[in-house]
């Protein structure tokens, strides 16, 4: 059986997908990509001194609401493809992304300790199954990502 799925053209290189029957929405590209290529610059529509389930953080205090809106829809997996730099304020591809292809990024590499953690659904071969920011996870699993440098610190590694 085949999902249907509503798509919404949102760039020059992006659309969001939503399926009929969850309603769960994702941003694909339209175009392919390489490795290291910035895919959007952001700013904040708003900085929220606490986090929600739409904010990206970039300090202890600060967690911004994303403008483009539409980045919103990148949806976390533990074998991510993108890459936000907060310092930046840019979306990175981490390796080659092909036509069509889900834009995902590691939660954990922006966020210390989330508002509400969930179980994810990646099925990486990799897949942490429970995320719920990098406070909560070991060392030696995060130094496998590329992580913000507010994590970095907070980490306390150089």
């Amino acid at each position: 059986m085949q999902v249907s799925q509503k798509i919404t053209k949102v760039s020059s290189i992006a659309e969001i997908r939503e399926c009929k029957i969850s309603g769960n929405k994702s941003l694909h590209t339209t175009i392919e990509l390489k490795s290291g290529e910035v895919i959007s610059n952001f700013s904040h529509k708003e900085i929220l001194d606490r986090p929600n389930y739409l904010t990206v953080q970039i300090s202890d205090r600060q967690h911004i609401m994303l403008d483009p809106e539409f980045l919103q829809y990148i949806n976390h997996s533990c074998n991510p493809n993108v890459f936000f730099d907060t310092q930046k304020r840019v979306v990175i591809a981490l390796r080659n992304i092909e036509i069509g292809e889900e834009f995902t990024f590691f939660y954990p590499s922006t966020e210390w300790s989330m508002d509400r953690g969930f179980d994810c659904i990646c099925q990486s071969e990799n897949c942490l199954g429970y995320i719920q920011g990098s406070a909560h996870l070991p060392l030696n699993v995060l130094k496998k990502y590329k992580l913000s440098e507010f994590i970095w610190e907070k980490l306390g590694v150089e």
